[in-house]
């Protein structure tokens, strides 16, 4: 069960929960509910963190900044996002789930609503890079990892994979409102929305997300009675997280997932994600158009990740990574070779967003099956956090590439290749032996 040592006080069962589980029949399906209400969460910060490419040239224009400076902005927002990961985890261990997303959601909607004053660059770091980073940093992948581990025991491949494509989901609703929004009124329409859409779901996580099963009488879904529970989490939670990182980065099982992460994040939200619609711009697309092919991508993959979840379930997830990786990198190259026509446009879409985020359930799977369920999802955010970094690097590396060069060309075929290494490195993930980690390896 996923980080069940959380301290005493997290045991705390509210009224309404009481009342959820004793009014409703749901029984064991109640995990539904909770994945429903994370499901917002995730969709939410994904918005968020795909808001910097519809205000890019809209901020470009109000401000006179630089394209590779409000890259920056995005890269230490993306990359924080990803720093944070691992820590939320371990400080759900330690104080609570519901209690570090509360706070969560309240840092996202602060630290946007307050940009609606900046005036410098730094403002922009601070407010969308920092203070965004930090909050939506515990709104992300391994928040849909704690979740699934600790209210299912079978179907985790498929749920992980409906987790994930939230964040598809997240452009197919949020890039075209936000895009007709910024080229209405700018980049603070854009900014507001976001605030009040994070805002809005501080109710429903208070309302209807139990800290665990077990505080309103159930057990996980399909468990077939009640499962021990891991002894309370009393440590120092930085400590912790330390420690688990500095024992998995001692096999080699977690370098390889950290690198082929590391790739993904590169080739995904942190160049196509962040510079997609700029690109569009720059062949003459309008912002709106641009947004609706990554809102076609969005629902594409929010297709490929669930049927992923369910591959994941069933097969070789090594073989899966390679397939997954090695599709994205000749979409990635194709893509400046492509002409830019309608057609064109569509076929990269329907491969591409097939492929977005369809690694994260085969990845999970791996570090669950190395390091065990507890200390998988933690070093999964680790792993996460390698996503990150390598989006980081890419979101700031597009934009002085396209300062460099004059166009994104180059950029955008560096990174098809190097999605095509990554192929090559999923193959070569044994995983290790789970001693370490305090649970025994499956036989």
């Amino acid at each position: 069960m996923l980080l069940n040592g959380t301290y005493q006080a997290a045991r705390y069962v509210p009224v309404s929960h009481m009342a959820i589980a004793n009014s409703r029949p749901f029984g064991q399906r109640y995990a539904f509910v909770v994945v429903g209400v994370i499901f917002l969460c995730l969709l939410i910060a994904a918005g968020l963190r795909s808001s910097m490419s519809v205000m890019m040239v809209p901020l470009e224009d109000a401000f006179g900044w630089r394209r590779d400076v409000i890259s920056f902005a995005a890269a230490v927002g993306i990359f924080i996002y990803g720093l944070a990961g691992p820590f939320a985890a371990a400080l759900m261990d330690r104080i609570g789930l519901r209690r570090t997303l509360l706070a969560a959601l309240l840092i996202m909607s602060g630290s946007t609503a307050l940009s609606l004053l900046m005036t410098e660059p730094w403002h922009l770091v601070a407010t969308w890079g920092v203070l965004s980073g930090v909050g939506s940093g515990a709104v992300a992948t391994v928040l849909g990892a704690t979740i699934v581990n600790r209210w299912f025991k079978t179907n985790r491949g498929l749920m992980m994979g409906l987790m994930s494509a939230s964040a598809a989901t997240g452009l197919l609703v949020f890039l075209p409102v936000l895009a007709a929004l910024s080229q209405w009124g700018g980049w603070q329409p854009v900014a507001i929305t976001v605030a009040i859409a994070t805002a809005a779901l501080i109710p429903l996580v208070w309302l209807l997300v139990p800290e665990r099963p077990s505080s309103i009488g159930l057990t996980r879904y399909g468990a077939e009675g009640p499962e021990p529970e891991a002894a309370a989490a009393t440590s120092n939670f930085l400590v912790h997280t330390l420690s688990t990182l500095r024992k998995a980065a001692g096999t080699r099982v977690f370098w390889y997932l950290f690198a082929t992460f590391f790739i993904c994040g590169f080739t995904t939200n942190g160049l196509v994600g962040t510079h997609l619609i700029a690109f569009c711009s720059d062949m003459g697309i309008a912002e709106v158009q641009a947004a609706g092919l990554l809102a076609m991508m969005g629902i594409f993959d929010l297709i490929g990740t669930t049927f992923s979840g369910w591959l994941t379930d069933r097969f070789d997830a090594r073989k899966l990574l390679g397939i997954y990786y090695g599709i994205r990198g000749l979409a990635l190259i194709y893509l400046p070779l492509s002409g830019f026509s309608p057609w064109a446009l569509a076929v990269f879409a329907v491969f591409y967003g097939l492929d977005w985020i369809a690694t994260v359930p085969p990845t999970l799977k791996l570090s669950n099956q190395a390091f065990g369920d507890r200390s998988g999802p933690m070093v999964f955010g680790w792993i996460m956090a390698g996503h990150q970094v390598g989006a980081a690097a890419a979101a700031f590396f597009g934009g002085f590439m396209r300062e460099l060069q004059g166009n994104y060309d180059l950029a955008f075929q560096i990174a098809g290749m190097t999605a095509i290494a990554a192929a090559a490195l999923s193959l070569l993930i044994v995983p290790t032996r789970r001693e370490e980690f305090g649970e025994p390896q499956a036989a």
